[in-house]
């Protein structure tokens, strides 16, 4: 299984999302280079509370099932809604046109919005960095005619009534079940709508012709028989999931799967400003002794953007495991 190294993204710059639409919006996605941040200009005295993620292994098997309304990072998605999922061409990567992998997603309701009980977004990606680097370089143009996109997000949304789940709070014990099951998922990647069926055992399920090559090829072309063979001697075969546990998918690249634990960015600054109470003299012992240094930082902090940069590390190196904010 290949590992997720945040070091190869650096380079890449990937803008905020729309604020939400008044209609319901069971699945949709979101061009993520489009940003209309109307909340700049009515800026509150006091900040807004920052919440940060960080990622650690699920604690019990059933911790991802989709009836928890979970955050995640890696593995498969938890669908909220998880009948209607997203399909075509919006599934692939725009340069490549290779189905996107599943990155991240974020349960972000709005309580007091009745069409977004729920509401989650969903995060994928091209695993290709070719395309992410053309990804990059498409958005440095001004106004695309079409844009091309390696890196889409999805938002999902439902009322605290819904077919999928019961409208009380999960328990978090193992014992939630949704009311249904949802829509059968590609056995390869275990992420997008599995409408291919193999035509040989009749229950493998693919999203893509690509997926469905790389499993035969990978294990199934001596599973397929295998399952043909129990078919002939059997009336049925059995091939769903429980409701109870997450579909595993038979890709070994999928990145590791973790939760996404939130905690407020406030309980870091009396630590952080502990450690500045003592590090704060030798910095300025350094400045003082050497004047080219001086001038350096100087002309560091007066270039605007450089110096917005500066401040954004010093905040994220109060909690540098941070993964989102």
């Amino acid at each position: 299984m290949s590992s997720f190294n945040g070091d190869d993204f650096k380079g890449l710059r990937i803008t905020q999302l729309d604020d939400d639409d008044e209609e319901q919006a069971p699945v949709e996605p979101i061009n993520v280079d489009e940003f209309d941040d109307d909340d700049d200009d009515d800026e509150d005295d006091e900040e807004e509370p920052v919440i940060l993620g960080f990622v650690e292994s699920p604690k019990f098997p059933w911790s991802s099932l989709r009836q928890l309304f979970p955050n995640l990072a890696g593995g498969v998605p938890a669908w909220l809604d998880p009948v209607n999922l997203p399909s075509g061409k919006s599934i692939l990567c725009d340069l490549c046109e290779e189905p996107l992998q599943f990155v991240l997603q974020l349960y972000a309701p709005l309580t007091e919005k009745e069409s977004a009980f729920h509401r989650t977004l969903f995060l994928f990606m091209c695993p290709s960095m070719s395309c992410l680097l053309r990804d990059q370089h498409e958005q440095w143009k001004r106004a695309p005619e079409k844009p091309m996109r390696s890196v889409k997000v999805f938002r999902c949304q439902l009322p605290r009534v819904n077919p999928f789940y019961s409208s009380e709070a999960p328990k978090h014990d193992g014992t939630d079940q949704p009311l249904g099951p949802g829509a059968p998922l590609c056995t390869w990647c275990g992420t997008w709508k599995g409408d291919k069926v193999c035509g040989g055992c009749k229950t493998a399920r693919y999203c893509s012709p690509k997926h469905q090559a790389l499993h035969w090829h990978r294990a199934h072309k001596i599973e397929c028989q295998q399952l043909r063979t129990v078919l002939e001697t059997s009336d049925s075969v059995d091939n769903g999931v429980s409701l109870t546990q997450v579909q595993k998918a038979a890709s070994k690249s999928l990145w590791k799967e973790f939760v996404l634990i939130n905690e407020d960015e406030s309980e870091y600054d009396t630590e952080m400003s502990e450690t500045d109470e003592v590090a704060q003299p030798m910095v300025v012992s350094k400045r003082e002794v050497d004047d080219q240094m001086k001038s350096v930082m100087k002309d560091f902090e007066g270039d605007a953007d450089k110096n917005s940069w500066v401040n954004f590390q010093q905040r994220v190196d109060k909690a540098p495991e941070q993964v989102v904010r």
